[in-house]
């Protein structure tokens, strides 16, 4: 008997891999979980006979199937063929579990759909692109990529292997979903950190611990924006953005950056909000020698051998500022956003490499014009550096102003 009270979607494109779908279809089975097969197919049927049709698939394409079935041109037609795959996914409710195998066609065919199943949903893809940059197709999502290590073609030693074994790690996440330790049933909030931030938002978190379920990002872009995809979703209640830094990024062209969306999730949900400037002192580059030559006279602090920080300006400052306070004016719920005169990050202190009164005053004088304080509103200043536990306790107080009892 089928132990999964939902079933595993395999997806691909079934007129060339219907033998390596079939068979991780298979190996679920074998071990009790329920298999729905998705074709994804653009070209003309090849008689492979799957649960979900390509033609029931391309029919959720906001232009109809005609907008993907039979095109000429193959690269309009996965395309086309991805998004009908999206919309499709998003109002299937049966799915339990999703994996799915291609090359970097099949690849991206498949991924958006997984991006927009909801985080904890078990997401499979075996790719023979899984061993390089994987950030187009994983997102702020919560993928699981396997490398194929051969090409996905045929059926020999080396593909039934990494094929089982990928099937194996859907079936044993789909069969344990359901066993969520207690203690994490509590309300959520989301926490964004960076190692100059560590000490503040690492007590903050302890503290919060007691009544809440702290999750925390690191705010490396696609943290924020994972971050931001819990609260869009109801599975983040509150939010403690004490790491800004995204914003840096962003604007200057550094490698960690928030999208112009960053804070949108905080002002659709309307959820309680406690923000500050965490490490806006820095814009974040490779190794050394990878910093762009228009950036050679600046400041720099080189934090690893694969990462370098570049100390921000007043003029920089100001823009992050403007662009911060431009957001929390959109916020409809509480807002409390604290300014650490001592210092935005562990490295903006007296005596540390990136300590500049001017510029962070910069910052702070941009959030402070900008900013229309309300009741629900307010900037507060805070005379402390931000990476210290006594403006994390500020934060706390901040935090429990606005959300009440939690």
């Amino acid at each position: 008997m089928a132990v999964s009270v939902t079933f595993a979607a395999v997806a691909g494109t079934f007129d060339t891999k219907s033998a390596e779908l079939n068979y991780i279809a298979d190996r679920l089975r074998a071990v009790g979980v329920d298999v729905r097969t998705l074709d994804l197919s653009t070209g003309p049927p090849k008689g492979s006979s799957t649960d979900i049709s390509a033609a029931e698939v391309a029919a959720c394409h906001p232009q109809g199937a005609q907008a993907v079935l039979g095109q000429s041109d193959r690269g309009n037609a996965v395309s086309a063929m991805a998004k009908a795959f999206e919309n499709y996914t998003r109002k299937a409710d049966w799915i339990g579990g999703m994996i799915g195998a291609g090359g970097s066609g099949g690849t991206a065919l498949i991924a958006p759909a997984m991006r927009s199943l909801p985080v904890g949903i078990p997401k499979v893809l075996v790719s023979t692109v899984a061993s390089g940059n994987v950030a187009p197709y994983v997102g702020p999502s919560d993928i699981s990529m396997v490398y194929s290590v051969s090409d996905i073609q045929g059926l020999n030693r080396i593909s039934s292997r990494i094929l089982g074994n990928a099937a194996h790690s859907l079936a044993g996440m789909m069969q344990r979903a359901g066993n969520v330790p207690e203690a994490n049933l509590r309300p959520a909030v989301g926490l964004t950190m960076f190692g100059v931030t560590t000490v503040c938002v690492s007590h903050v978190a302890d503290i919060l611990e007691a009544v809440v379920d702290p999750i925390v990002f690191h705010a490396t872009g696609t943290g924020g924006q994972s971050m931001e995809r819990l609260v869009d979703s109801g599975m983040i209640e509150a939010v403690i953005d004490l790491t800004t830094t995204e914003v840096a990024d962003m604007i200057v062209g550094g490698v960690f950056p928030a999208t112009e969306d960053r804070m949108g999730a905080v002002i659709r949900s309307k959820v309680p909000y406690v923000g500050s400037c965490g490490a806006l002192d820095m814009v974040n580059f490779g190794a050394r020698e990878e910093v762009p030559a228009a950036f050679k006279d600046r400041k720099f602090h080189v934090h690893n051998p694969q990462v370098t920080l570049m100390r921000t300006t007043p003029t920089e400052n100001t823009l992050f500022g403007e662009w911060i306070a431009n957001r929390l004016n959109q916020m409809q719920g509480p807002v409390r956003f604290l300014l650490p005169e001592g210092g935005v990050s562990a490295i903006d202190a007296p005596g540390q490499p990136f300590h500049d009164p001017e510029a962070d005053e910069a910052l702070f004088l941009a959030i402070e014009t900008g900013v229309e304080t309300t009741e629900s509103r307010k900037v507060i200043r805070v005379p402390m550096n931000l990476n210290t536990i006594e403006f994390a306790e500020a934060a706390l107080a901040e935090y429990h102003s606005i959300a009440g009892g939690n």
